[in-house]
């Protein structure tokens, strides 16, 4: 079963099964399938954290909308720590709701040093370039 067809069942409140099955049988299609409960849950189909590789740009369309102020402080760390001068926030268009979450995280984080819509070519408004300190700044 791919991912997709276990998001699609979900979606229509059937779990991650089709049909009946339930207990032992259930279990065993989880796992011929690939996925394995996490202890006490047994519908997780991502028991362990994913590590992603970090590099200059994040797109936050695969990311739920209530998971992004997080994702994007997360990111800005781990980017400012690979050493990047400058990152590339992807948050689309749309009513500019992501964009506006983007930028006030951006406002408050203080190695960030500017930030300004992405070049046409790169996004134009639906992305967002931040500028990062590098610098560890010593606090007394």
């Amino acid at each position: 079963m791919s991912l997709g067809d276990w998001l699609r069942r979900l979606r229509a409140g059937r779990g991650d099964r089709e049909g009946p099955a339930s207990g032992e049988d259930a279990r065993a299609e989880d796992e011929e399938a690939g996925f394995a409960a996490a202890p006490g849950d047994e519908f997780d189909p991502f028991p362990e954290p994913v590590r992603l590789e970090i590099t200059d740009t994040i797109d936050l369309h695969a990311f739920a909308p209530r998971d992004v102020g997080r994702v994007v402080e997360a990111y800005l760390e781990e980017a400012r720590a690979a050493g990047f001068r400058s990152v590339r926030i992807i948050h689309g268009r749309g009513r500019y709701v992501q964009r506006a979450a983007v930028r006030a995280i951006l406002e408050r984080t203080p190695f960030v040093r500017d930030f300004t819509d992405a070049p046409p070519e790169r996004g134009g408004p639906g992305a967002t370039v931040a500028h990062l300190d590098t610098e560890t700044k010593n606090e007394e």
